[in-house]
C-alpha cells in the first residue's frame, strides 16, 4: 500500500474542472473496495473505518474475513484528476448488509460502478450486482487477487449470471496500475454503452 501510494503526486483539483464523473465501487464484506480506493487515488482518500466490536457479533459474518479488525460504515472517497475537464470522484460503499440502505443513495448520479469479487464468496456479490441492474448504472466486475481464488473468470461469470456484455477482468486492488486498468476497462465500457459519451484521455 505505501508503495503504491509514493507514486501518485497529489494534484490540486483543476478550477476549470466542468465534468466530475462519479463512479461507485461496491462488493461484499471485506472483498477490497477500500484499499482500491486507496491505490489509486491522488489525494489521502477520505474513509470511515470504524473497529469492529462485540457489537457487530452475530450481525457481521467474518467467516470469510477472519482477521478483518475494521470495517466502512458509511463510505469511502478518492479522487483522480484526469485532465482540465475531467474528474473522477471514486465512492467506495459498506459492504455489510446491515449498511445497505445507504448504497440507493451511493447510486444516484453514478455514472457507472465497479463489483470487486473475492473469487471464494461470489455469493457476496449478488446484491450489489442484482441492485445496479435494478438502477440500470453500468458496471464491470473485477475479480480481486485472494490466495486460494483460483476459480477462473469463466466460472465467476456464471455464477453471478452475467451477460455477455458486461466487462470480467482481474484485478489486484492494491495495485495503482491494475485498479487503473479496471477504471479504464469501465470508460471503455460506458463508451460502448453510450456513444454519446467522451471518454476522457486517461493517463
Amino acid at each position: 500500500m505505501d508503495s503504491a501510494r509514493s507514486e501518485i503526486a497529489p494534484a490540486p483539483l483543476a478550477a476549470t474542472a466542468s465534468n466530475g464523473l462519479k463512479i461507485v465501487v461496491v462488493g461484499g464484506f471485506g472483498v477490497g473496495k477500500t484499499t482500491l480506493v486507496g491505490a489509486v487515488s491522488e489525494i489521502r482518500p477520505l474513509d470511515t473505518e470504524a473497529t469492529l466490536t462485540e457489537a457487530g457479533l452475530g450481525v457481521d459474518d467474518l467467516g470469510g474475513v477472519p482477521g478483518k479488525r475494521t470495517t466502512t460504515v458509511a463510505f469511502d472517497f478518492g479522487r483522480i484528476t484526469i485532465d482540465a475537464e475531467h474528474v473522477l470522484y471514486l465512492f467506495g460503499a459498506p459492504g455489510q448488509p446491515r449498511f445497505f440502505f445507504l448504497w440507493d443513495q451511493l447510486f444516484r448520479g453514478a455514472l457507472g460502478a465497479i463489483v470487486l469479487v473475492d473469487p471464494g464468496r461470489i455469493t457476496d456479490c449478488f446484491y450489489a450486482v442484482d441492485r445496479l441492474e435494478h438502477f440500470g448504472t453500468p458496471f464491470v466486475v473485477a475479480r480481486n487477487a485472494f490466495p486460494g481464488g483460483d476459480h477462473p473468470l469463466d466460472a465467476v461469470r456464471e455464477a453471478l449470471d452475467l451477460p455477455a456484455h458486461v466487462p470480467l477482468v482481474d484485478c489486484d486492488a492494491r495495485d495503482r496500475a491494475s485498479v487503473k486498468r479496471v477504471l479504464i476497462t469501465l470508460v471503455e465500457h460506458l463508451s460502448a454503452r453510450e456513444p454519446a459519451f467522451t471518454a476522457p484521455e486517461t493517463a
